[in-house]
């Protein structure tokens, strides 16, 4: 099990763009009944959006909203220079609709009968890509497709690069679309079909903007098994914490008595990559209407092959 204290990495934004609901708050609660899908032309236009992918456009609504709510985007303009932001965004089936798209024109005809805009869309680093291109984003820009911890994997690859002095600030996603590949993929419940996002920032750099501070990032913790990752957390984490974001609903019975737990799978669905960044926009969301103490939040299960781990805790913790 490895394991990390951060000091210094804190929350200053956050973008919700899911089926009725566009608040960190209300995110707990799940899907409305009879929400309907996204419309992300009334997010952002139709201008640009005609040959992005669905995982594409969930993200660029998400990136927008938090960098915005962070206060680094104001009237669609970078207000810190470019090269501080960097992005890394966590998705497992965002371009899995081109690409099977491409294989069967491939397998049925020839390289003639493919569409020229959807060869760049095959590159699994599409999202991440197109979201520093439209935002003028031009620090590091990762993506990653690592399975159910992908999505606190994608916020502790940001929180380190913060702490390396590798840039100030990171737009963190976490996008998972509702396509028939990725249904077919999943072969379970339905897929999110949204993107969720937080800025990352260096507490001085935050401090020096007078940003608002909504959440830290206390340490994190990556191994095999959810007990023995919920154990590490609390060697990182500074205190018990007061709510448990857990795996899934097969997360052992063990660890953590008496602590609430919350299972976002059972509130939205196949959460994928899109987990981990749901389950910290959820705990910002926590903060915000009045918890006051530390929050945990994991993903992947003792089925899989790895656990990650997350303590964040309220602003001025």
């Amino acid at each position: 099990m490895r394991s990390h204290i951060y000091r210094g990495v804190v929350v200053t934004g956050t973008g919700v763009t899911l089926p009725g609901v566009d608040r960190p708050e209300a995110v707990p609660a799940g899907r409305p009944e009879h929400a309907e899908p996204v419309d992300t032309t009334v997010i952002l236009g139709r201008r640009g959006l005609r040959y992005k992918d669905r995982a594409t456009q969930l993200a660029h609504c998400a990136a927008g909203v938090a960098l915005s709510d962070a206060g680094l985007l104001v009237d669609g303009t970078l207000t810190v220079p470019s090269p501080t932001v960097g992005v890394v965004v966590s998705c497992n089936t965002g371009n899995l609709d081109t690409v099977v798209r491409v294989v069967d024109t491939l397998r049925t005809g020839t390289t003639d009968e493919l569409s020229p805009m959807d060869l760049p869309k095959v590159s699994c680093n599409v999202v991440a890509s197109s979201v520093a291109i439209k935002y003028g984003l031009r620090g590091p820009n990762l993506m990653l497709c690592n399975g159910s911890t992908s999505g606190l994997d994608a916020v502790r690859w940001a929180a380190t690069m913060l702490e390396t002095g590798r840039l100030e600030r990171a737009v963190v996603l976490g996008v998972e679309p509702d396509t028939e590949p990725a249904r077919t993929l999943l072969d379970g419940p339905r897929p999110l079909d949204g993107a969720v996002a937080i800025v990352l920032e260096n507490a001085s750099s935050a401090a020096a903007r007078e940003a608002r501070v909504l959440a830290g990032v206390a340490g994190h913790a990556r191994g095999t098994g959810v007990a023995a990752c919920v154990a590490e957390l609390a060697a990182v984490g500074p205190a018990e914490p007061v709510a448990w974001h857990v795996p899934g609903p097969g997360a052992p019975a063990g660890p953590l008595p008496g602590v609430p737990r919350h299972d976002l799978t059972t509130a939205w669905g196949a959460c994928s990559g899109a987990l981990g960044v749901l389950q910290c926009v959820a705990a910002v969301g926590a903060f915000a209407t009045g918890t006051t103490g530390a929050v945990y939040a994991t993903a992947g299960g003792d089925g899989r092959d790895a656990t990650a781990g997350l303590v964040l805790t309220p602003p001025g913790r």
